[in-house]
């Protein structure tokens, strides 16, 4: 009882409008039944609050005190809140800060930690690996390497079955767009506006938001076409996307016909006709894009993306950093719901569940244009960071079944989203698939005009002091991005969902 009364204190700003109308949000009739689904809420969770690991390391004024002085200043511009959140520790889709207080993890380290924080079965393959063989290089034959390849290969299409390690997103999309103009020949790449693929000099190129863009020389031969958004784009109906929530704009397509993909896909022609040589490397694009705002496209939208590209010369990539793996629940790629297969694939987040670990797949004609000349990569194919993929793959596919909970609460979240966004004025759209979902703000559904950065930080930091973590993104700051560990639940969604509806009427009884 003890444990449950503190818990309480988790929602104390909802309990100053009454106790009554907190708990009418989350369907139950009295404090004891608010006490009885708090119990089955968490009785799934094998660590709770009474075994939170002591600190017996430095204090919060410590950790601030080295941040200032020794810690690069970007690393405090990209920190989430006013007041920072210390995590200590973590298991599976729960974190605790230094404190002891529990957050329910929705955002996985930006879409990273795929399994669960801390998930036994990878723990003790690291510990198992860690006692044999750390690191030795490409250099030597190591068994770990090739374990792996085999066992990420077998879960692509053919002719997709080549792959090369690296060691982030970023160095990925880099070695994919030379990969790219080396076997084309050819040098301009295209992708959309408002997509992320990373923040080395390179792929600053391919990225199209001014924030993550410095006054510098960056790759050249990057063009961005216009992102196919059927929300906030000029063009977007009822029946676009690809997901079990569509836009509230109407449309009056004929079945089977997508106009907004007509035009969508009109100005790609006009990029090629007016942006780029007659002959381009390639084209990226994320099956849903991350940073961009869990952003979908008109669902035939790739098929005839890829086939211009081709016509030009160029080779497909789809950058699966954040969609792949199983995230969007009714397939292992975000680009097989598309109907669609590239020629490249980069990967990484969830591929070591927080290890630092990635991968560029491709074709073996491909792979051969690329052995032209010498590319040496110190930690790619790392022992450690191979069993950790190993792991991830075995508790993904084969053990915790994370791909279906991905579509099943994934599925329950969005229909639920969609009537948060029915009920309140400035959420304007829901939108994604199985768990790679986002929650688009407004300042009316009329205009779609995005709610501005204040009000969206508002909402942000009361869901956090009601012990939810959640993610932004978009290119006006205006989305919600919901990327959680794979294995959350239903009873999960419940409590986000009765949180997430609080931190609005929060915010509009405040307006």
């Amino acid at each position: 009882h003890l444990l449950l009364l503190k818990l309480l204190t988790n929602v104390s700003a909802a309990l100053k409008s009454g106790l009554q109308n907190f708990l009418k949000t989350l369907k139950v009739s009295s404090a004891a039944g608010y006490l009885q689904q708090l119990s089955t809420h968490f009785a799934h969770s094998c660590l709770l609050s009474c075994v939170f690991m002591s600190i017996q390391g430095m204090s919060k004024e410590h950790i601030m005190e080295i941040r200032s002085k020794n810690i690069n200043p970007m690393t405090s511009k990209i920190t989430y809140y006013k007041k920072p959140v210390f995590i200590h520790q973590g298991h599976m889709q729960w974190l605790w800060d230094m404190d002891g207080r529990r957050y329910l993890d929705l955002f996985a380290g930006v879409a990273t930690v795929a399994v669960g924080h801390c998930h036994p079965k990878v723990t003790a393959a690291v510990e198992k690996q860690l006692k044999k063989l750390w690191h030795t290089t490409n250099i030597y034959v190591n068994a770990p390497l090739h374990e792996y390849c085999e066992k990420l290969a077998s879960h692509l299409p053919d002719p997709l079955k080549v792959i090369y390690l690296t060691n982030s997103g970023s160095e990925a999309n880099d070695l994919a767009m030379l990969m790219a103009r080396i076997h084309t020949g050819n040098y301009d790449i295209i992708t959309f506006r408002g997509s992320y693929h990373g923040g080395s000099q390179q792929t600053m190129g391919l990225t199209s938001q001014s924030s993550y863009k410095y006054p510098i020389a960056t790759s050249s031969g990057c063009t961005h076409t216009m992102c196919p958004d059927v929300f906030r784009g000029p063009w977007g109906g009822s029946h676009c996307r690809d997901s079990p929530v569509q836009t509230i704009r109407q449309c009056s397509c004929a079945q089977g016909q997508c106009m907004a993909n007509e035009q969508y896909i009109g100005q790609l022609k006009e990029t090629f006709a007016a942006s780029v040589p007659s002959r381009v490397a390639g084209f990226f694009g994320e099956p849903i894009q991350g940073m961009g705002g869990a952003v979908q496209y008109p669902k035939n939208y790739f098929k005839e993306a890829y086939k211009l590209v081709r016509e030009k010369g160029g080779v497909c990539i789809a950058d699966e950093v954040q969609t792949g793996f199983g995230r969007t629940g009714t397939h292992f790629w975000g680009f097989q719901g598309y109907g669609v297969l590239p020629d490249i694939v980069t990967m990484a987040k969830g591929i070591g569940n927080g290890f630092p670990m990635a991968a560029v797949v491709t074709t073996p004609e491909i792979a051969a244009s690329f052995a032209k000349a010498y590319h040496f990569n110190t930690f790619g194919g790392n022992s450690v960071a191979c069993a950790v993929g190993s792991a991830v793959l075995d508790v993904r596919i084969k053990e915790d079944g994370l791909q279906q909970n991905c579509h099943h609460v994934g599925t329950y979240l969005m229909k639920e989203l969609a009537k948060l966004r029915d009920k309140h004025e400035i959420i304007g759209d829901v939108r994604g698939k199985g768990l790679q979902i986002g929650v688009e703000m407004v300042k009316d559904k009329t205009s779609r005009e995005p709610l501005c950065p204040q009000a969206m930080m508002e909402i942000f930091e009361d869901v956090k002091d009601m012990g939810v973590l959640i993610g932004k993104g978009g290119l006006y700051g205006q989305t919600f991005r919901i990327q959680p560990p794979m294995c959350i639940t239903t009873a999960d969604v419940d409590f986000f969902l009765a949180v997430f509806d609080k931190a609005i009427h929060n915010y509009m009884d405040r307006q």
